[in-house]
Parts: structure tokens; C-alpha cells; sequence
């Protein structure tokens, strides 16, 4: 497969997977606080503050999704914000990483969730600076 093609695979299924962050924005408390629970996390109280923050930042990632997807319609243009994106995941997994290391989350949440953000960040640049040759 071409670069140009891979990569607009990429964006559209992170794009795709951020968009079903869209649930947590309107569903119950209740279902957090099992998921919560099934993670193996300390107890999930509800508090305006809480509330707020799971919501907002799941409406966030939905938002971040739609972006993805209105760049993979014309991925030579946005070549330069692609790149960024990735540098952004890089950044943002590195430091992802060392926090979810500090608070003590699951080690699988540890070694998956940073990790996975730097190397799709790797291949978000790599991806489109090939693009850019094709």
C-alpha cells in the first residue's frame, strides 16, 4: 500500500476511535464507575468536578476525531499539521507515560497507553513525510 493510503487509513480510524469517546459525554455516571471498577481502579466517586472532566475531555477526543477524519480527506494539504499531530503524540505519549507511571496506574495502562501514542505519532510522520514524495 502507498504511504498516501496508509496514512489516511490511519487518521480515519483514530479518528473513528476518538469519535467513540462521544458515548462517555452523555452516558450515565454509573457506567464510568463500573468501567472504573473493571479496570481495577481505586473507587470512582461522583462529584460535579468529576463529572465534568471525564465528560468535557471525552467530547474533547470526539472533537480531535473529526479533525482526523476532515484531514484524511486531503492529506497532501495538511501534510504540515499531520506532522505536528505526531510530534504532539510523541510528546504527549512520553509524558502520558511518566504519569501514568506516577499515579500509579495498571502496569498494562503503563506499558500500552504512552507507548502506543509515541509509535503512532512515529508513523504519523513518517507516513506523511513519504506521502509527500509519492
Amino acid at each position: 500500500m502507498r504511504a498516501r493510503t496508509l496514512l489516511i487509513v490511519l487518521l480515519r480510524v483514530l479518528g473513528v476511535s476518538a469519535l467513540c469517546a462521544l458515548v462517555f459525554v452523555f452516558c450515565p455516571f454509573r457506567w464510568m464507575v463500573a468501567i472504573n471498577q473493571r479496570l481495577g481502579l481505586s473507587l470512582l466517586t461522583y462529584t460535579p468536578l468529576t463529572s465534568y472532566l471525564t465528560r468535557t475531555l471525552s467530547a474533547m477526543y470526539a472533537s480531535f476525531g473529526v479533525i482526523y477524519i476532515f484531514i484524511s480527506l486531503d492529506v497532501l494539504r495538511y501534510l504540515s499539521l499531520i506532522r505536528l499531530i505526531g510530534v504532539i503524540f510523541i510528546v504527549g505519549g512520553v509524558v502520558v507515560a511518566i504519569l501514568d507511571a506516577s499515579i500509579r496506574f495498571p502496569f498494562f495502562w503503563v506499558v500500552s497507553e504512552g507507548p502506543f501514542t509515541v509509535i503512532v505519532g512515529l508513523a504519523m510522520i513518517l507516513l506523511a513525510s513519504r506521502a509527500s514524495r509519492n
